[in-house]
């Protein structure tokens, strides 16, 4: 194909481009040339006439959601009128010419192209051929129906071809040049990745988990504290109305290069930075200080479509994310284009700044926490993503799920970004391959260090504690919303040989650790600490329970301190709120309880975003001067939404949905935000209330005209500046409309 008309202005850009590039970077979908009607071979006689050969009249792609293409190639979802295909299978599309065609004297193809400056070895403009028979893991056109004036054609894509959105024509070869069909938006066509077809990247075996991790728009976040995992859906909403042009959007913002879009490594890659705005403008402002004057608090949103729509439209930063709506919307990104994806939360996880695998507690002389020295933290949870592909860029086995993190934690290869990094390689120490796997290993790998400082300024580790973090991994089952444990993915049993070997690995790949000798920093076997607490309402007091058990036929005094802090769900301290010394006598083979009354007015004043506090509690044994060390996170509960419907459950009917709220608070609630919406039901409303008194009840009721028969889910969520995190939820059962 002859390259495309250009300005003077864009020609004197292009003459400017120096070095081994010929032409400037293609790295957008939405610009495009104009693509010449007619190719001349040469002169072209004067009575050349275009009718007197074959002519296209009609192109009929077969696009809408009834029709074969969208319902085979399981696109049928996508609220979008254009055609959707995946690549490596087959689609049809019917073409009208002038007059009957004749295999044996006229000769047409084709053509996808795809951005500016197209070729043919870059993939942005492909040529179909019409052949005798499909090949596989090409590309190619077969008639399958010539009758009259039109043919109809069974087109096989490649299962490695660009992800985009491509414009469509039909050129015919004359014996004077080749005449192309016009410039038609209505015959642009949108290419995916293909978990289906065994040839792509992203192919999985099952189709019950093709159906979860491409299909599913409404996924489970797990939240909360290890022993007390609560939950919140999210609407993925890849299907929604503009969300596969705002995902296609976000590779143009990241400037991929066109012909890198076919694969799923870069695409998640460069997802992973996009997605967060730390540094390029992309979809979300992180902000973790309590402080969202200037936009919404991440537990607000109900889910990605409106984050996703608001920033195609703006092209700026959607203030505010945190990591499970940065996880969330990374989520829609990858299942909208086609590579399953799933959203993980690990509990306690570290935040490794200099891979050294240990997160630092100091203790003064007497055995309390220096909250001043304590500089590391601990996630309560984190929230990050997995991709499914292959790894042809590592060796055999190291594909199928690869982690994902758009949280902007610490840069990578210069841009805060992370993975993708292969979950085998992580869980097996293998450190040295791409992407960011030594980060990772060290979020599920790091050891406590509790160190005390002496006055001369010198340290002495006192007790490792091997087991805190990540303690566990949860991910939604397949076909259902309970927990899915994939733990053991990640990491072998402590203490095992497995464990060792794994440890071994990334130490002899580079990761450092202080310590290899812990055995003389564990905690002495024949005294322990436990810490429980009781049901702990917001608002309300409570108590927490130190039992200490003495295994031991010797006596022993132990002084134990008690610190709780209020706490952001990042492991960051915001204030104390509590501090407590006690003394506790243990007589041989003993067990010894003492409760620590926490009351409401302590730390309500400081509470912040995920109502979360966090006791610190160091022990020590008197007479051995050993130290015992607990961490204790305690989630406070908050109130729930209740969503009640009233009329026909039914396509195309309408219904009424009320959201009901109790402040169960002994003051007044202001600025309270509701939000309520769900894929397929009705798109997300925002009703504001100046006030809600003490213990008062307010109900909203809106009315929404289901679109998507089957299963659908409203989520409803409230945020305040005094209480957030309050979740609602409601599964309906929508029946097909009357035809």
């Amino acid at each position: 194909m002859s390259q495309p008309t250009e300005t003077n202005t864009e020609k004197a850009k292009a003459t400017a481009i120096k070095g081994r590039f010929s032409v400037p970077p293609n790295i957008s979908n939405a610009d495009e040339d104009e693509i010449p009607l007619m190719e001349t071979f040469g002169v072209v006689p004067r009575t050349f006439d275009k009718k007197d050969y074959l002519e296209v009249e009609n192109v009929e792609l077969f696009k809408q959601q009834y029709e074969k293409n969208k319902r085979e190639h399981h696109t049928d979802r996508y609220f979008n009128n254009k055609l959707i295909i995946r690549r490596g299978q087959t689609f049809q599309i019917r073409i009208d010419f002038n007059r009957p065609y004749n295999a044996e004297k006229d000769q047409f193809w084709v053509e996808f192209v795809i951005g500016r400056y197209p070729q043919q070895s870059k993939g942005t403009y492909i040529p179909i051929p019409i052949v005798d028979e499909l090949e596989t893991g090409k590309w190619g056109a077969k008639v399958i129906h010539n009758d009259y004036n039109y043919v109809t054609l069974s087109i096989l894509s490649s299962p490695n071809c660009i992800i985009g959105k491509f414009r469509l024509y039909v050129a015919v070869l004359t014996p004077y040049g080749i005449l192309r069909t016009p410039r038609r938006s209505d015959t642009d066509t949108y290419i995916l990745c293909n978990p289906w077809c065994k040839e792509d990247a992203v192919y999985m075996d099952d189709e019950k988990e093709i159906e979860e991790y491409v299909l599913n728009d409404v996924g489970v976040i797990y939240h909360g504290e290890v022993t007390n995992i609560k939950t919140r859906s999210w609407e993925y909403g890849q299907f929604e109305e503009q969300i596969l042009d705002a995902c296609l959007f976000l590779m143009d913002k990241a400037q991929l290069d066109l012909s890198g879009r076919g694969n799923p490594i870069k695409i998640s890659r460069v997802g992973s930075a996009l997605i967060n705005g730390r540094d390029d403008d992309g979809v979300l402002a992180g902000s973790w200080n309590n402080d969202y004057a200037y936009g919404v608090s991440p537990s607000a949103w109900t889910g990605s479509v409106e984050i996703l729509l608001e920033y195609y439209s703006s092209k700026l930063p959607v203030k505010y994310g945190q990591c499970w709506v940065f996880a969330g919307v990374f989520n829609t990104f990858l299942r909208c284009l086609g590579i399953p994806a799933r959203l993980v939360t690990n509990y306690f996880s570290a935040h490794d700044k200099d891979a050294n695998l240990q997160t630092n507690i100091y203790l003064d002389e007497d055995g309390k926490t220096n909250t001043v020295q304590t500089k590391d933290s601990i996630w309560n949870y984190h929230c990050w993503n997995e991709a499914w592909m292959t790894r042809p860029d590592l060796p055999v086995g190291f594909g199928g799920w690869q982690a994902v993190d758009a949280t902007p934690q610490e840069a990578s290869d210069g841009m805060y970004r992370c993975g993708p990094a292969s979950v085998q390689a992580i869980k097996h120490g293998h450190v040295c391959f791409p992407y960011d796997t030594p980060f990772l290993f060290a979020e599920v790998n790091s050891d406590i260090v509790y160190s005390k400082l002496m006055k001369d300024g010198t340290r002495e580790v006192q007790y490792i504690d091997k087991t805190h973090v990540g303690q566990k991994l949860l991910t939604k089952e397949v076909g259902g919303n309970r927990p899915l444990d994939i733990t053991d993915l990640y990491k072998f049993s402590e203490g095992t040989e497995e464990e060792r070997l794994a440890l071994d690995a990334a130490l002899m790949y580079g990761v450092k650790k202080d310590f290899r000798d812990e055995e003389q920093f564990l905690s002495s076997p024949d005294t322990t600490m436990e810490f429980q607490e009781d049901s702990a309402v917001f608002g309300s007091d409570f108590k927490v329970t130190l039992t200490f058990n003495n295994q031991s036929s010797n006596r022993y005094t132990v002084s134990a301190f008690l610190t709780g802090h209020v706490v952001f769900y990042t492991g960051v301290l915001k204030s104390e709120f509590k501090n407590k010394t006690v003394q506790v006598t243990l007589e041989p083979l003993s067990t010894k309880t003492v409760d620590v009354q926490i009351k409401a007015g302590e730390y309500m004043s400081n509470i912040v975003e995920q109502a979360s506090l966090h006791f610190f509690v160091t022990a020590r044994i008197n007479e051995t001067k050993k130290i015992m060390a607990k961490q204790k996170v305690v989630v406070l509960q908050v109130p729930e939404l209740r969503i009640k419907t009233t009329g026909d459950k039914m396509v195309g009917k309408e219904m009424r949905v009320v959201l009901e709220f109790t402040n169960p608070l002994k003051k007044k609630l202001q600025n309270v935000v509701l939000r309520i919406g769900g894929p397929g039901l009705m798109k997300t409303k925002t009703q504001i209330y100046r006030e809600v008194l003490a213990n008062a009840n307010v109900a909203w009721e809106e009315t929404c005209i289901p679109l998507v028969a089957g299963t659908r889910k409203l989520i409803a969520t409230l945020d305040s500046e005094t209480l957030r995190h309050v979740y609602g939820e409601m599964d309906l059962e929508i029946l097909p409309g009357d035809n």
